[in-house]
């Protein structure tokens, strides 16, 4: 009840309130006033909200990840590097110390093939999240105002026919009729609008969804048992391009 409350609020925030809306929201509030009530769509949009809670979830999990890999590539790459000095420093270990160098070198290139898949994978959700989904919400806000209005004017028009009939209350009553009018083909319209992004976003996150799972799970796989190939696949296979070594473009962290 006091969520619901809330998003009614936030709703009324992209208004400037009337004197019906203020009285609407407040006799909601405790409890007193009528509210329209879709209950699908109310259902579908509450289950947005939890879905979109989740995936920023994801999103931040996914952002911590991608640190832990750089962090992860710096050190493998100092410590190659060492090996190496060493291997031309230590003629009785330099075939120790080289293959080891080698070693490094060759996760430091896996490394940064894993890191690339990841950063894509973070990349798409924040997208889905912050654009897609905040897109629909936004529409969300604007009918869940519209709703609120509609109610306003619909107990107005209510109290209303249940007065009086004398010339000055048939008169205002005619505005009110043309009032609630105009306000109920607005919440209809603005519902339609919801309904139908709902479904399109609920499209386009399976669509995404599917093949950045894909990627992820393709990636690490590969990366974890070594197969180097397999995973080299994967990126030309989602069109994944790493920035040449060398090359002075900010790193996978700092494009976050």
């Amino acid at each position: 009840m006091r969520r619901a409350l809330c998003q009614e609020a936030m709703g009324a925030q992209l208004m400037v309130l009337s004197p019906q809306c203020t009285k609407q929201l407040l006799s909601e509030r405790f409890g007193r006033g009528s509210r329209t009530v879709d209950l699908e769509l109310e259902l579908q949009i509450e289950l947005l909200r939890d879905t979109k809670r989740k995936y920023e979830s994801i999103l931040q999990l996914g952002r911590a990840l991608t640190a832990h890999l750089y962090s992860l590539l710096q050190t493998q790459h100092a410590l190659g590097d060492a090996f190496a000095d060493l291997s031309q420093k230590s003629p009785e270990l330099q075939e120790e110390f080289g293959y080891n160098a080698e070693t490094q070198k060759l996760l430091c290139k896996n490394g940064e093939t894993l890191l690339g898949a990841v950063n894509f994978f973070v990349s798409s959700i924040n997208t889905l999240v912050t654009k897609t989904m905040e897109d629909t919400l936004m529409t969300v806000k604007q009918y869940e105002a519209a709703r609120l209005e509609y109610d306003a004017y619909r107990t107005d028009l209510e109290e209303l026919s249940l007065g009086p009939r004398d010339a000055g209350t048939l008169g205002r009553l005619e505005s009110a009729q043309a009032t609630f009018q105009t306000h109920r083909e607005k919440y209809e319209k603005l519902r339609g609008d919801v309904a139908i992004k709902l479904k399109f976003l609920e499209e386009n996150k399976i669509k995404v969804m599917h093949k950045q799972l894909l990627l992820f799970h393709n990636a690490v796989s590969a990366y974890f048992a070594g197969n180097q190939q397999q995973l080299e696949q994967t990126l030309q296979q989602f069109n994944i391009k790493l920035r040449p070594p060398g090359s002075e473009k900010p790193s996978w962290l700092e494009e976050q």
